[in-house]
């Protein structure tokens, strides 16, 4: 399906970024909770790349490693993109009420950010938001794709939008469809249009591929084992630790402290900053360690769901790594025969569940001893973290560079330079001819299809809720 709406005035957009650069320069570190670096995937970009705080179109030409004058310029760029900034699902928006009604009605200390919370913090959240994207994720991609353009500016061109040479795919949930048309707002934005005309195709099947993958969603999505170290930590003594002290500072029973609440607590202080960009009181529930805990707790529950965890979760990504590789492919045979390309850029917008299943599937993040319940000790040092892998608006960037010695790949985690594991040269950007080596079993096989039927497992099966990304 095709989305195409025309002549759509900037005005609402050119003010909506006028007063976020506004709200950027007032935002100074002191407003930054000291736990902002350990919120999963309920983090803000800028903590994963902070000297957008001072510029948020910044970007660093020198992380693409081919020059001209080493004979190389980029020809293609394919950026996978979870969206931005959104509201809590419905599922934490009751949890969060739950908590607020106990802090209200049965909480009592001396402190000021009690008082605080009491008298002036009003719950706010209203199910009718429910995962909706909100004005920050808006900006999340508008100026994303600002920074895009000034690092591409021959690809991600008026003139390529114009000739149909940008594509842009999503998923069809609202949060993604508004980060697109966001991405877009910021091309117009930047190219100094006055009219916004959006042009996306909606494309479930592959920005929401683990939906379309029966074998995923019998082993894992719906099988009550499957999470099963979440749980176990959960009830462990990590988590235990983190309820009592937050029983101690609200001063009630341990008992009416549920894992829940707790994370919902965090939740509210994450939430409150990612979107208001203010450090609510909160916050003040939690130090640095409980902080490591919530976040373990998290990352637990993506890779044992998202990640390398179950082998299905990354070969469910199947289709969306063969889509990636099939048009380099056919971009390199466009080079070898001196044709243009016929797409210079192709934005593909989904959710952190798109983007951790193909990370695993490319081998990377992958620890020594997989997180369990049992280590967190051990995992302190690990390369699997939420908080820095998918932030809202993550990106996955893949280039193709058109070089002396041959087409060459450069992969780019948010914006950061990643190297393609278990590659014999020690360059950040290899030929492509080795890069498609080191994936030969994955583009000869990880049919999606098969993947997904062999996948199926007679496990105990239960419905969990919306947990999307």
């Amino acid at each position: 399906m095709t989305s195409i709406i025309s002549k759509q005035s900037l005005i609402l957009t050119t003010f909506s970024l006028a007063l976020t650069r506004l709200s950027y320069c007032s935002v100074t570190y002191s407003n930054i909770p000291s736990i902002a670096n350990y919120f999963g995937t309920k983090g803000r970009y800028e903590e994963v790349n902070p000297y957008l705080l001072n510029n948020i179109t910044l970007v660093n030409k020198s992380l693409l490693i081919p020059t001209s004058s080493e004979g190389c310029k980029p020809v293609h760029v394919t950026a996978i993109i979870r969206h931005g900034t959104r509201y809590p699902t419905v599922k934490n928006i009751k949890r969060m009420q739950r908590l607020y009604d106990l802090v209200i009605n049965e909480a009592s200390n001396d402190e000021t950010w009690l008082e605080e919370i009491k008298s002036s913090w009003k719950m706010w959240y209203t199910d009718d938001m429910d995962g909706k994207l909100v004005e920050k994720g808006r900006d999340d991609h508008r100026y994303l794709a600002v920074r895009l353009s000034k690092l591409f500016p021959s690809l991600l061109s008026e003139a390529n939008l114009r000739n149909h040479r940008i594509r842009f795919q999503t998923s069809s949930k609202h949060r993604c469809v508004d980060s697109i048309e966001a991405f877009q707002q910021g091309l117009h934005k930047h190219w100094g249009l006055e009219e916004v005309w959006y042009r996306h195709e909606v494309n479930d099947e592959l920005m929401r591929f683990f939906e379309h993958c029966r074998g995923f969603v019998e082993a894992v999505e719906n099988n009550k084992t499957a999470l099963a170290e979440v749980k176990k930590f959960k009830e462990g003594p990590e988590m235990g630790d983190v309820r009592r002290k937050m029983a101690q500072q609200l001063n009630v029973p341990y008992e009416r402290v549920t894992p829940d609440m707790v994370e919902a607590a965090f939740f509210l202080c994450a939430y409150e900053f990612a979107i208001k960009s203010l450090h609510t009181p909160w916050c003040h529930l939690f130090d640095l360690n409980d902080a490591k805990v919530l976040e373990y707790k998290n990352d637990l529950k993506q890779f044992w769901k998202r990640g390398h965890g179950h082998s299905i979760n990354s070969r469910s990504s199947c289709v969306l790594f063969h889509d990636l590789f099939n048009r380099l492919e056919l971009a390199v045979q466009h080079l070898r025969l001196g044709q243009e390309l016929p797409e210079a850029v192709t934005v593909q917008v989904g959710h952190g569940e798109t983007l951790l299943p193909l990370l695993s599937l490319l081998g990377l993040y992958k620890d020594p001893a997989p997180p369990t319940a049992d280590n967190y000790s051990q995992q302190h040092g690990r390369s699997f973290r939420t908080s820095e892998i998918v932030p809202y608006a993550a990106n996955m960037l893949f280039i193709l560079y058109d070089c002396r010695d041959g087409p060459r790949v450069q992969f780019l985690l948010n914006e950061t330079p990643v190297r393609f594991p278990g590659l014999t040269s020690e360059t950040e950007v290899p030929l492509y001819s080795e890069v498609r080596q080191k994936y030969r079993e994955l583009l000869e096989g990880c049919d999606a299809q098969k993947e997904c039927e062999f996948g199926i497992r007679p496990q105990h099966r239960g419905h969990h809720g919306n947990t999307e990304l």
